[in-house]
């Protein structure tokens, strides 16, 4: 195992900063999670990209926000800026459940504690800064700034918010990926150039220039008073993210304006490489010397291998925050990570994951870029495959062959979410299927550590197509499939479903039909989960506003406690203490045809 001394972290304190011979620092990065040194860690990310620049950077995680603020001013300002990031995840998915009930747990944060992190750190730490150092930019970036962006619905305040610019103060954020407007950002600031038309940052401003093409949104003072124009905005948003070419968006709050600029166009190869290759530990920080911080112990022993997901699903923020489009690292830079992870001191030889958003997504992309570059759909896969996408899985093959052969490697699993209806499209090259059909064999036959996870998400398929999922029956055909292999290799592993229940669309008689319909394929339900809304999904302003922003047309959605877990009950229909509620329900909304296909007569 390589030795690695203090200065091989970047700095967090005062001495940490002396010991590298440094009196000044360029920029000081705030972070709601824990500092953890390895590439699945945005802040680590942030701070690694910027170092590779020249600069001087230190990262100060968690810092106590209800004391006298010592841990905002131990390393005084910065000459270029503060960046701030809430962490991995937006803070109120992290501190609530679905139910708004307090977590009892922090997975990036030592111990799990759950008191080291404030309700939106964004808001918190800039507010905190500003007073402090008023004439220093503040920039945010990461999850929680990125789909806050524009106003929005928050749902553990019940209220449609502002752009999290208005409520933080903070000069700008970026949002997406952060690689390369960060750079750009420092590149100016260095030069005293202007920074406001840097692709993929975020501004408030009292004046703007229009610029042909600019999409101006209904105001955030509209959507106060008018549902659908908060969903009628959504559409437009979600659009731009998923663009090669996008326009610039405006939003009016109050007397200013909120100005998104364009993203970037999708990173290549080499410059998704050269974030993964610089120089991480891949060690939470000594600081935490004896402590588990359970979001790095999930993720130690796994390789990312790609990023981007055009799956589209309606309540996920993937395609918003990293777009549609796949970026999938060299071979070389994956075996050079996993060579990495093999020199962990307590590796034996299994790989938790070679995955990334979605497990079975590398390398694909359009036969025709050009047809992508004109190309608005938020999915490639939804209503049907798109018969430009070349779903070939060879190279992913290659990558499991290539990392499977390195002496020290027992086995590599696969703990990304496989999408099994890439796995069951028929495309009109005969050696991409070729290839599909040995992929799902392979993954089937020597990449699953006993269970694999699908995520079929429900079986209705009214509430399917608002979620963006193919049909159900395609579930039931790669059962089929994953049936079959296990007993021709001789195998008993166990195909893990995941459902969701409250989403908008569905109605407590779609839970009772999901319920009848995994009885029967003998499955007893354990990963299962209330729809949360979080901000920046098609899903969330549906349930929010009750109109599709695509259509426009109403939409139901389960909204009381009393009907969640009316539809929630239903996964748990094979548990004794469930049966009585079950039944009286299914009186209630006058399907007793289903409590005998149930319970029996």
């Amino acid at each position: 195992m390589k030795e690695y001394r203090l200065t091989d972290w970047l700095p967090t304190t005062k001495k940490e900063v002396e010991l590298r011979g440094w009196d000044e620092l360029d920029v000081i990065l705030f972070s709601g999670d824990a500092y953890v040194d390895h590439p699945s860690f945005g802040a680590a990310v942030i701070g690694r990209i910027l170092e590779a620049e020249g600069l001087r950077v230190a990262i100060i995680p968690q810092p106590n926000w209800r004391d006298d603020l010592r841990d905002f001013k131990k390393l005084g300002r910065p000459r270029l800026f503060f960046g701030v990031s809430a962490g991995c995840m937006d803070s109120m998915v992290n501190k609530y459940t679905a139910n708004k009930r307090l977590r009892s747990d922090d997975a990036y944060t030592p111990d799990a504690r759950p008191d080291m992190r404030p309700e939106y750190p964004s808001i918190v730490y800039t507010q905190i800064l500003k007073k402090l150092y008023p004439d220093v930019p503040v920039i945010l970036g990461g999850i929680e700034a990125s789909m806050r962006r524009l106003t929005h619905y928050d749902y553990w305040q019940d209220r449609v918010r502002p752009s999290i610019l208005t409520d933080s103060g903070a000069d700008a954020l970026t949002y997406g990926m952060g690689e390369k407007p960060i750079v750009e950002l420092v590149r100016r600031l260095k030069r005293q150039q202007p920074i406001l038309d840097i692709p993929q940052l975020a501004y408030l401003t009292k004046e703007v220039q229009p610029q042909e093409g600019d999409i101006t949104l209904f105001s955030h003072e509209e959507c106060l008073k008018d549902k659908k124009k908060q969903a009628a905005n959504f559409r437009h948003i979600e659009e731009e993210s998923n663009k090669y070419a996008a326009s610039r968006i405006l939003q009016t709050v109050g007397r200013q304006t909120v100005v998104v600029n364009p993203p970037y166009p999708p990173l290549t190869e080499a410059e998704l490489d050269r974030s993964f290759d610089l120089p991480y530990t891949r060690l939470p920080h000594p600081k935490y010397k004896g402590k588990r911080i359970p979001a790095y112990d999930m993720i130690k022993f796994s390789v990312n291998i790609h990023r981007g997901c055009f799956g589209g699903c309606a309540f996920c923020t993937i395609s918003a925050h990293q777009g549609k489009f796949i970026v999938s690292r060299s071979k070389k830079s994956i075996l050079k990570e996993v060579k990495a992870v093999m020199e962990l001191p307590d590796f034996k030889g299994y790989l938790s994951d070679l995955g990334g958003p979605s497990a079975n997504m590398y390398k694909m992309r359009g036969r025709d870029e050009a047809v992508c570059k004109k190309c608005k759909r938020p999915s490639c896969i939804h209503p049907k495959v798109c018969p430009n996408l070349n779903t070939d899985h060879s190279p992913l093959l290659d990558i499991y062959h290539a990392v499977d052969s390195l002496p020290g490697i027992k086995k590599s699993f696969i703990g990304s979410g496989v999408r099994y209806d890439l796995l069951l499209h028929q495309s009109k090259d005969p050696e991409t299927n070729k290839s599909t059909q040995e992929y799902t064999r392979e993954l089937i036959a020597r990449h699953v550590s006993g269970r694999l996870k699908v995520a079929p998400e429900h079986t209705s398929e009214r509430v399917l197509d608002i979620m963006r999922k193919p049909p159900f029956s395609q579930f039931g055909e790669f059962k089929k499939i994953f049936d079959r292999i296990n007993r021709e290799e001789g195998l008993r592993q166990q195909l893990i479903p995941y459902f969701i229940s409250s989403h908008p669309g569905c109605k407590e008689e779609d839970m009772a039909e999901l319920a009848v319909i995994t009885k029967r394929l003998d499955f007893h339900l354990e990963q299962v989960q209330d729809f949360t809304p979080t901000p920046m999904t098609v899903a969330t302003e549906a349930w929010y506003t009750g109109f599709h922003p695509y259509t426009l047309e109403p939409v139901f959605s389960a909204k009381t406690q009393r009907e969640k877990l009316a539809q929630r009950q239903f996964f748990f229909w094979y548990k004794p203490e469930e049966r009585k509620n079950i039944i009286n329900e299914l009186r209630r909304i006058g399907r007793k045809d289903l409590i005998d296909k149930l319970y029996g007569k």
